[in-house]
């Protein structure tokens, strides 16, 4: 029979409630995790942050969930980072240069320094790349679709980078590297488009389909 059971980590970082709700809505079974786990406990692990980058990677550190994420993808365990989630899998960000980030993926986070407004708090457009079109997380959702963004950092398209959005530059809206996602923008508060995105998460963490 498939079946699927997602951790949502608390680090004491911001309300989990509208991912976990989100989750739940569309069908996902979720602990909300607030201490050490084997990662291979979980069909999905999901990462969430809002805030300051130093912040969020040293409460993650305290409470051990740093090397919790090294386990998920070591194991290959579907994950997905939300906002500063995404952020943190950086080796660093400008808003916090002595804090290292997870370092999974190369490069750091940086500011908008444009003319644009800061924080971007806004509803944008995202730009799926050719490469990722049949990706497994884009499933059902049409490029050029609307998400709901809160940021004033952001992480530079690359390789990685499976959708792009722009604020004044082109960035990362989304990224993915084999079974790790995340996602810039906030899919619990982007309408019927980011709850299609969870859905397809936990269609990815799914054992038995």
């Amino acid at each position: 029979m498939p079946r699927t059971k997602l951790a949502l980590l608390d680090y004491g970082i911001g309300n989990l409630r509208s991912v976990a709700k989100a989750l739940n809505h569309v069908g996902a079974d979720v602990d909300v995790i607030e201490g050490s786990i084997d990662p291979k406990q979980y069909t999905g692990i999901v990462l969430p942050g809002v805030g300051h980058f130093g912040a969020c990677v040293n409460a993650l550190r305290q409470f051990g969930f740093d090397e919790l994420v090294y386990r998920s993808v070591e194991d290959d365990v579907p994950l997905l980072g939300v906002c500063v989630g995404l952020q943190m899998l950086f080796e660093g960000s400008s808003e916090s240069p002595e804090t290292e980030g997870l370092g999974l993926l190369p490069g750091r986070v940086l500011r908008f320094d444009g003319q644009e407004r800061v924080p971007q708090m806004q509803w944008n457009t995202i730009s799926i790349k050719d490469e990722f079109k049949d990706s497994r997380l884009f499933k059902g959702v049409a490029d050029g679709r609307w998400m709901y963004f809160v940021h004033s950092y952001y992480a530079p398209v690359g390789d990685f980078t499976s959708s792009t959005s722009s604020y004044g530059v082109a960035f990362s809206a989304t990224i993915e590297v084999g079974n790790l996602f995340a996602t810039q923008f906030h899919p619990e508060k982007s309408s019927k488009e980011g709850l299609r995105l969870l859905e397809n998460f936990i269609s990815i963490s799914t054992i038995g389909n």
